[in-house]
């Protein structure tokens, strides 16, 4: 650098070059204006994701002074806060413990126990209990009421000696938990404390001896099953050793008891079956209850029917088999593949992507080999048919549970209607013991089976009531209706429809599966001819005339022997046909298969689709408050969709997590869907999360409907102190196996059963506005391979109808909603009824085709036969394979995703266009017709209010603009003096 004297003879620097100066501070601009670029790309395309987490910003509603006094509250809150909400709902809780803790063994009235017993707390469950799953049904149960505190408020006392060594061990020792969608870190340890470390405390065992109460627990989880294989995960397992059986240290630990106690009581704290043949027949063992997973506060209940303030009236609800690999669904369960398929999605395409990147991954895919035939609709058509032994076979029938007091019952009414009509029989419980109790009579039918023709089960369960507490020496008479329709049978061969064959078809009233009731005769209900449900004379409740929909499902499937294909297991022969894991040919992905897996053709879809350009923009003075009330197809829905933007739309149907967006446009509010089966709770926002209710499968041990419903009405009234329109719950899927890791998620193994408690749960919350969204639409039976690029997952059509569509039909046909609306300009209120709103469909395939984009399960069998006029939204849209086009095109409508994670391959031509606006009329039916309209009225007008983090977007774009700008004016400025002055030297 040059320098030069001062005017005092000091040298100073020269001025720094406009090169060298300019080469510093324009990198520097630079960077400063391309990060301001990309953080506000960034914020705009992940928008919905940061609105998620940072808030959305508010829409203000105002009615006009012309509605002022009209009454615009149309759901309101039976409670006066959320705290007393709260309470009631742990009370509740309770109830559903007291109706549902299912008592399996009782030798000897050995319970209840005396008042005040002193008891000795066994296994690990005893300190660390299971309250419910992991996952999207998990639920916060810090102030849940544990086990011991259950039993010491029913006024037991606990050794505490021995207690504390089981929490001690279990604070260091953790369970194994499966980690959703990680099964490389699941784990599965058993986790129970060995039995030699009771020894520190046995001397304890003398002073609480009234009784040894051994909890063993199980647990499950979203994303990961139960494990089949032991070998790894328990040093002392034997070949062939799964979770679900005891491993040796619980078996060490019930001798260690047995030796102790006179007295000994299993509790299984469990939301799934296990092998408890030996403890059955063990007279050790003096009593077992099957607790479920308890929630907040049912463990209260399990204190106080040990004592017997509460008898129980709960039962099972499935099949509990002696050895679970003898079952038939064990050997195609788990993890299979396509050895000839790598099928490659493209990554969606945002506005900072520069190309698509490629996704190869596996082709998985599962058999229900098995058919109609799994649960207790084998065990009891196995034993009818003389193939197995069924008192070797089977711990607990289907529906079987102990009480404290004994029923007798007597058929006195049956009343039968047409093969349209139904059949009506009522049955008289009269109580002959000595304490008040409840019974829950079910329903069963026996339908004619010809060998070789319609797969039929020996025994189905039509129907089911409850009563109520009936005093000694007293009665009560319960009805029970079975539709005639449901006794037909699923053709999918040749008739091609539903069947009722000719013949006698046998009602028996059973207190489970396989026992029919004492002092009850069957009623012969007689079919003369054929009647098969098709063209005009289709079912009662189907809209629509139902035949074959999965042809190429079914088509896996052979009665013939052919190679290649999986037999159909049948009862004509158990033997010959009973299924085993897919070996050679199964292996290997056909063409039509391949073609499946390919990634959806929108521009095929689009070329194809021969409908005009639908109207977007146009003006309207209508807003969605305006549609409640009306038909779906009121011709002022077309009016209000013609004057959106595709841009609206687009950005409402693939921003859906937890969530509807706002259209301020149209004054549509934004909506609030928690998670999950067992009470609302959120990944993203912790204050939505509620009461812990029990377990789906404890719900449904109850065996009551009507309890079902008080859950529903609890959660609409906390719905209404926390703003929530809808809920992503019930969860209808079965308990296929007993390993399925969501299970505590789903009722049981019964579809009707499954569908009657769904129904109940979802017309209670209903009642508050509240809009469900019935999970997972459809056969997501296990969670292996469930992200893995969606397991094809192949049955009969027959066993798709009969089996693992049934609960969901049931919902949609029989949920109801009361709407009260604004009928006039002078606020004159009025009623209509919509019925089931909303569904979400699953990850898997149904055959090959991804479930959220099969337009026979979404469209054509949901909307066309079944009436759905609601929503579905899709399982949780992050996968490639999951096509946001194809979804709209098929009936998803709202991607339970957040924008950047997907975007739509096209939005321009009319084909998406039209789905786009289909799949955005679907919604705002439901959202116009909930409480997320309460305080609205025609008319009202809407202002909005950005979020916090996008004003500070904007104020410091802006300032940074400003610094920016004024940067540059000063550069300019130093430059041109700079210029200058080396001109004038």
């Amino acid at each position: 650098m040059k320098t030069g004297p001062s005017p005092d003879g000091a040298a100073v620097k020269a001025p720094m070059s406009n090169k060298k100066y300019l080469a510093i501070w324009i990198p520097i601009l630079a960077v400063v204006v391309i990060l301001t670029v990309v953080v506000n790309l960034a914020l705009n395309i992940a928008g919905g994701w940061v609105a998620s987490q940072l808030g959305s910003g508010t829409y203000t509603f105002t009615n006009s002074e012309e509605s002022e006094g009209w009454d615009t509250t149309y759901y309101s809150a039976d409670y006066d806060d959320i705290d007393a909400v709260n309470a009631a709902a742990v009370d509740l809780v309770e109830d559903i413990g007291e109706g549902g803790i299912v008592l399996a063994k009782n030798e000897g009235a050995a319970l209840p126990l005396a008042a005040g017993s002193a008891v000795t707390m066994m296994g690990r469950a005893a300190a660390d209990p299971v309250f419910g799953g992991s996952g999207s049904g998990s639920v916060d149960t810090n102030s849940a009421v544990n086990a011991r505190q259950g039993l010491e408020n029913a006024g037991l006392r606990v050794n505490d000696a021995v207690y504390s060594v089981i929490a001690g061990f279990a604070a260091e020792n953790p369970r194994g938990y499966i980690e959703m969608d990680r099964p490389d870190i699941s784990t599965y340890d058993i986790g129970e404390l060995p039995a030699a470390q009771y020894a520190t405390q046995a001397d304890s065992f003398s002073e609480f001896d009234d009784a040894a109460v051994v909890v063993i627990g199980r647990p499950g989880g979203e994303g990961g099953d139960l494990t089949q294989d032991m070998s790894g995960w328990d040093d002392n397992a034997q070949p062939g050793q799964h979770q679900l059986e005891l491993n040796q240290d619980e078996r060490e630990l019930l001798e260690l008891t047995k030796e102790n106690f006179e007295t000994v009581v299993v509790v299984v704290n469990a939301s799934t079956t296990l092998e408890l043949g030996d403890l059955q027949r063990d007279p050790g063992i003096d009593a077992i209850l099957l607790a479920g997973s308890p929630g907040a506060s049912a463990f209260n209940a399990l204190g106080s029917i040990l004592v017997g303030d509460v008898n129980p009236s709960g039962r099972t609800v499935d099949l509990w088999a002696a050895d679970f690999t003898a079952d038939p669904t064990f050997a195609n369960f788990g993890s299979f593949q396509y050895t000839n398929l790598a099928p490659s999605y493209p990554v969606p395409v945002t506005e900072s992507a520069t190309s698509n990147a490629d996704v190869t991954d596996e082709a998985t895919f599962v058999d229900y080999a098995e058919g109609i035939y799994f649960g207790y609709r084998y065990y009891e058509t196995a034993a009818a048919e003389g193939f197995i032994d069924y008192d070797e076979a089977v711990v607990y029938p289907f529906g079987y549970g102990l009480s404290y007091t004994d029923f007798t019952w007597s058929i006195v009414d049956t009343v039968a209607g047409d093969v349209d009509g139904t059949i009506a029989v009522t049955v008289e419980v009269a109580n002959t013991g000595g304490v008040a109790g409840r019974d829950v009579v079910q329903l069963y039918y026996s339908a004619p089976y010809t060998r070789g023709g319609i797969e039929k089960a020996s025994v189905v369960l039509g129907g089911f009531a409850k009563t109520g507490v009936i005093e000694p020496g007293a009665s009560e008479a319960v009805t029970i209706e079975i539709a005639v329709e449901d006794m037909a049978s699923y053709d999918y061969l040749d008739a091609r429809a539903y069947v009722l064959e000719a013949g006698e078809y046998q009602i028996t009233a059973r207190t489970n599966s396989h026992t029919v009731a004492p002092g009850t005769e069957p009623f012969v209900y007689p079919v003369t001819e054929d009647v098969v449900y098709s063209g005009d004379d289709h079912r009662a409740s189907d809209l629509i005339e139902t035949t074959n929909q999965f042809d190429d499902v079914s088509d896996r499937f052979t009665t013939e022997g052919e190679s290649g294909k999986v037999p159909v297991f049948s009862r004509d022969d158990f033997a010959g046909t009973f299924p085993t894991a897919p070996t050679g040919d199964l292996l290997v992905a056909d063409e039509a298969v391949a073609a499946a897996f390919e990634p959806w053709d929108h521009e095929a879809a689009a070329a194809e689709f021969d409908g005009e350009m639908p109207a977007t923009g146009a003006g309207t003075d209508l807003s969605l408050i305006d549609m409640r009330g009306l038909a779906k197809d009121d011709p002022q829905w077309q009016e209000l969709l013609d004057s959106m933007s595709v841009a609206d739309m687009s950005a409402m149907l693939l921003n859906g997590a937890y969530q509807t967006a706002a259209i301020g446009s149209i004054g549509k509010p934004q909506t609030l869907e928690p998670d999950g089966p067992a009470g609302f709770s959120s990944f993203i926002n912790s204050s939505i999360n509620g009461t812990a209710y029990p377990s789906q499968v404890l719900i449904a041990q109850t065996w009551d409907v009507e309890l079902g419903a008080l859950m529903g009405v609890m959660l609409g009234n906390e719905a209404i102190f926390k703003n929530i329109n809808g809920w992503y719950a019930p969860a209808v899927n079965l308990h296929r196996s007993p390993f399925g890791g969501r299970n505590f998620e789903y009722y049981s193994e019964d579809p009707v059963l499954s569908g009657a408690m769904l129904t109940a749960v979802a017309n209670g919350v209903g009642t508050k506005g509240v809009y469900t969204l019935i999970k997972h639409y459809a056969m997501n039976e296990q969670e292996t391979n469930r992200v893995n690029n969606g397991i094809a997952t192949w049955a009969t059509e027959q066993t798709i109808r009969e089996i693992y569509l049934k609960p969901f039909e049931m919902g949609v046909k029989n949920i109801t909603m009361d709407v009260g609306y604004l009928a006039d300009d002078a606020g004159t209120r009025a009623e209509t009824t919509i019925g089931a709103a909303g569904m979400m469909s699953s990850f898997n395939r149904i055959g090959a085709v991804w479930a959220g984009g099969s337009v026979p399960l979404m469209d054509t069998v949901l909307r066309g036969e079944w009436g759905f006029e609601g929503f579905a939204i899709t399982d949780f849209n992050l996968y490639p394979y999951m096509n946001p086009n194809e979804g709209i095109h098929a009936g998803s409508d709202l991607m339970l995703t957040f924008q950047p994670s997907k975007s739509f391959n096209d939005t321009s031509s009319a084909k998406a266009v039209t789905d786009i606006r289909t799949a955005t009329h679907n919604i705002l039916f439901a959202v116009a017709n909930s409480n997320a309209m309460n305080g609205l009225a025609p008319g009202a007008t809407v202002a909005y209010t950005p979020p916090a983090w996008v004003v500070w977007q904007y104020i410091i774009t802006g300032v940074v603009a400003l610094l920016v700008l004024g940067a540059i004016v000063m550069i300019t400025l130093r430059v041109r003096r700079h210029a200058r002055a080396r001109a004038a030297s």
